[in-house]
């Protein structure tokens, strides 16, 4: 992987040099990682990127011409540039396994560092994990409103760049697509690559029946063919059938059809009725052209006959929400005498973080689906022998007891005093560790428009110690 340790904000280099400054730079600190909106207006969040954030933490080393770049910028001092000469994180960082589904505030990601390494992180944190998240879940959204159908990531050619591109592809994947149209993706992260022929395949043979018979005779054992070039119906169809029938002769088994364009629900239901009418009941019909989920739920609904999604433009870039916001705050320091809990304050209630070193478990009940997410202090432990009292941190009187239940901490360690812990997985064991999670998900959580708002509470020690601080900043503000 890249050196990508000056892909940071000035601002955390000028205040890494302040801290150097104060002699505070060496203070332990702990920052949470979280977001506060799922995207899409949906009930849930993939967490991605969890390999590449340790990827760039294990190359985090200051070159000499970094080190010459930023003397150049005449902002630091000789010894802060030689502090960052030996740079080494040393500290510890703890996350949710990649592919967990996660809700709004929930710290998915706990640093406990130096303070000055706490902070050059945090831009490029945030750049991996928000980015891919974002296209974990649009992808994972997709997917559920194709109902089982494979879904194809098409998207290469959209994305805002190569790296995009690339660990788009891999969210995707995650987030549930089948394959991917991305080469590169498919070789660096070993996915399953897909892709037939374009219009311009058609266009360069003399006739439409010809470029597929010569596209068929290339590849006999994966004849998808695209048939909107000219005229789906009159010529496309009519076209493929033929050639179809020319490899049965053969002892080939075609794939099927790919549309691009036009009213892809009447289109597909005439092309199958066809396709049956010539003995072809079993092929696949793939659509493309601009789709998400929306377009998908409603071509499901409308009863669309097209059984494979090829996903480009509004997957990759995730047209409707173009951000995830997460965010990195601060929650505790400790100058040595102990962890004191941070809190900022605003006059946004959603914007209160929650102070404290933490730690998050999730509740299932005895069917091992997912009830609520329960964050609590580090310290704080939970009896499953005994009933179990949550409520809602903002409306408290809303409160819901369980019993018969188990939990299961999401919180676990990648880095410990500097080391790397972690155990990589590849992506297709991730994807499949992301269908299981999802399976836990009641649909209610999971839907399209207008999902449930799943619970995610404060322990009483955690909501307490909040709000105590709370008021006493209120206070010292009056």
């Amino acid at each position: 992987m890249r050196n990508l340790t000056l892909l940071t904000d000035l601002y955390q280099l000028t205040m890494m040099n302040g801290y150097f400054n104060k002699n505070v730079h060496e203070d332990i600190v702990v920052f949470d990682m979280f977001f506060r909106k799922n995207p899409c207006n949906g009930g849930y969040t993939i967490v991605c990127g969890i390999q590449q954030l340790v990827d760039y933490i294990n190359n985090l080393k200051f070159e000499e011409n970094d080190l010459e770049y930023l003397k150049n910028l005449n902002l630091f001092s000789d010894d802060f540039l030689e502090l960052l000469r030996n740079f080494k994180f040393t500290g510890d960082i703890f996350s949710v396994e990649e592919g967990s589904v996660m809700f709004p505030n929930e710290p998915i990601i706990r640093i406990k560092a130096p303070l000055y390494q706490a902070q050059l992180i945090e831009t490029t944190l945030l750049n991996i994990i928000n980015f891919q998240s974002l296209i974990a879940t649009k992808a994972s959204r997709v997917c559920f409103a194709a109902k089982g159908d494979s879904v194809l990531e098409f998207g290469l050619r959209r994305a805002q760049g190569p790296d995009a591109g690339l660990y788009g592809a891999r969210a995707a994947i995650i987030g549930g697509c089948s394959g991917t149209a991305n080469v590169l993706a498919g070789q660096m992260f070993d996915v399953p690559v897909i892709g037939t022929h374009a219009h311009s395949w058609v266009q360069k043979f003399d006739s439409e029946i010809e470029s597929f018979r010569a596209y068929s005779s290339v590849y006999p054992q994966k004849a998808l063919l695209l048939v909107d070039t000219y005229n789906v119906l009159n010529s496309g169809i009519p076209n493929a059938i033929k050639v179809f029938k020319e490899l049965k002769e053969q002892g080939h088994e075609p794939i099927g059809i790919r549309l691009d364009s036009g009213d892809l629900e009447y289109l597909s239901k005439q092309a199958k009725k066809m396709l049956d009418e010539a003995g072809f009941e079993n092929l696949s019909i793939v659509a493309s052209n601009d789709l998400d989920e929306y377009k998908i739920t409603h071509l499901k609904n409308s009863g669309a006959k097209i059984n494979s999604w090829g996903v480009g433009t509004k997957l990759i870039t995730s047209s409707d929400c173009p951000s995830l916001g997460g965010v990195y705050k601060l929650c505790a320091s400790d100058d040595g005498n102990g962890v004191v809990p941070k809190i900022k304050i605003s006059e946004d209630p959603e914007k209160i973080n929650n102070p404290g070193y933490k730690k998050i478990v999730r509740i299932y009940n005895k069917s091992k689906k997912a009830e609520a997410d329960l964050i609590l202090l580090d310290e704080e432990n939970i009896d499953t022998n005994q009933p179990l009292t949550i409520f809602h941190p903002i409306h408290t009187w809303k409160k819901k007891t369980f019993k018969n239940y188990s939990i299961k901490e999401l919180l676990k360690p990648l880095f410990l005093n500097g080391e790397c812990v972690h155990k990589p997985k590849s992506v297709m064991e991730i994807r499949q560790f992301t269908k299981q999670e999802l399976n836990t998900l009641w649909k209610q959580y999971r839907r399209i428009e207008c999902p449930e708002v799943y619970k995610v509470d404060l322990s009483s020690e955690l909501w307490n110690l909040k709000t105590e601080m709370i008021k006493e900043k209120k206070k010292d503000s009056l």
